[in-house]
């Protein structure tokens, strides 16, 4: 056996062998597979692009996520070189689908720098709404890459409408780039986020190779006229923006932001039972995230400090909670509160708590109340170890406050 022992099951379903190496080492051999041809090809797709122990290795909705993402770069890369043979026709020129293929990688590489330039600024905006940031990425490639597809119409004007549309789609290249990393980490479950990240990247790459064979296919039959490109395109682009919301609302993203902590206070202080990621995925309003929750204290957070305190009453305001790393300004509208520069998860969880509490005592007694807020601030110190711990039990990370802004204080 050349150094090695080998121990051989042949009860099993499929018998395997396992040998055991000088060393101590073990490897396992299947000796003799019997299973069906096409339950061997799942399995080999299974490994090559799923991360290894799938499902049990990823959060609740990771199937349902990558089916949206194959479909979604499926119609991308069509889209992709119908525009691109629409640019060279608007030039004057006549292309072939391959080379409409081949430069469509050009002018998407080439406008991404300038869209670096531009989204630069806006990274913690895309940390704090990782979801409505990925859909606004796809709609700015489709809107260019639609610009692309109608160039031909305006031929005098081919400068100007393929750099508009060259411009957007190079800013959602950064955008859907930045926002990846969120998205994949929150199916991560046993710390295989490279595992994942790389079996992600695969299924996309193999469904843009597919897309651009579709495309190369439209682009020569029925996608050849200009009639046909003005009625496929619309309809890939409808597709492929549905499978980016789908894709958005299937990720359980178990960061603290604006929309996710208010919506796990309501929840909280309404029925006393804490969401998971996972319960809160499909309740998140995606397009318009910074609506006010009544139930959560109608809070607004990240607004400058000039306009929510007037200096003299600074320390007041700071006077009210001096252990704490918030300030609230209780208002009859809204409740705005400002964090300190280094405040954490949990601080904007207990400001929130206390700005929720506050308002439901408000409703109960129907009169405003000078003591309220110290009221709903002892009953939140009352229940925040139990409720944090829960929190974190469920899988929500609470080491940091994603408020996107920027805006915050010190003393």
């Amino acid at each position: 056996m050349n150094g090695r022992l080998s121990y051989q099951f042949l009860g099993l379903k499929y018998p395997i062998q396992f040998l055991v190496n000088t060393n101590f080492s073990l490897m396992v051999k299947m000796v003799d597979d019997s299973r069906p041809a096409a339950q061997r090809v799942m399995e080999s797709f299974l490994n090559k692009f799923f991360p290894s122990g799938y499902p049990y290795s990823v959060n609740e909705g990771y199937m349902r996520y990558t089916q949206f993402r194959a479909l979604q770069h499926f119609t991308s890369a069509s889209l992709s070189v119908l525009s691109t043979q629409s640019l060279l026709f608007a030039a004057g020129l006549r292309p072939t689908p391959a080379q409409a293929t081949a430069v469509s990688w050009i002018l998407r590489d080439g406008m991404q720098h300038v869209g670096k330039l531009i989204c630069s600024n806006l990274g913690a905006r895309m940390d704090s709404e990782p979801k409505r940031w990925r859909i606004l990425a796809d709609v700015l490639y489709d809107f260019g890459t639609g610009l692309e597809v109608m160039s031909p119409l305006c031929p005098h004007l081919f400068l100007e409408v393929a750099g508009l549309g060259n411009f957007a789609k190079g800013m959602a290249v950064v955008a859907a780039r930045a926002t990846r990393l969120p998205i994949y980490s929150s199916f991560a479950k046993e710390g295989n986020l490279s595992d994942l990240f790389a079996k992600g990247e695969a299924i996309s790459t193999l469904f843009n190779v597919l897309g651009l064979g579709a495309g190369i296919h439209l682009a020569s039959t029925i996608c050849s006229s200009m009639q046909g490109k003005l009625v496929v395109a619309p309809f890939l682009s409808v597709i492929h923006i549905y499978s980016v919301c789908e894709e958005m609302r299937a990720a359980p993203v178990n960061t603290l932001n604006p929309q996710r902590t208010a919506m796990i206070v309501a929840d909280f202080v309404k029925t006393g039972r804490i969401s998971s990621p996972a319960d809160l995925r499909y309740r998140e309003d995606l397009l318009f995230p910074g609506r006010l929750i009544e139930d959560a204290g109608k809070v607004k957070v990240g607004r400058s400090l000039h306009e929510v305190v007037r200096p003299s009453k600074l320390k007041k305001f700071k006077e009210a909670f001096p252990e704490e790393k918030f300030l609230l300004n209780h208002g009859s509208r809204w409740t705005d509160m400002i964090l300190e520069h280094n405040a954490t998860g949990e601080d904007a969880l207990r400001g929130w708590l206390v700005a929720a509490y506050a308002s439901d005592m408000e409703r109960l007694v129907h009169e405003p109340s000078a003591n309220i807020l110290q009221e709903a601030y002892d009953k939140m110190n009352f229940t925040f170890s139990p409720f944090l711990a829960e929190l974190q039990a469920k899988g929500w990370h609470t080491d940091r406050f994603l408020d996107g802004t920027g805006n915050r204080f010190a003393f």
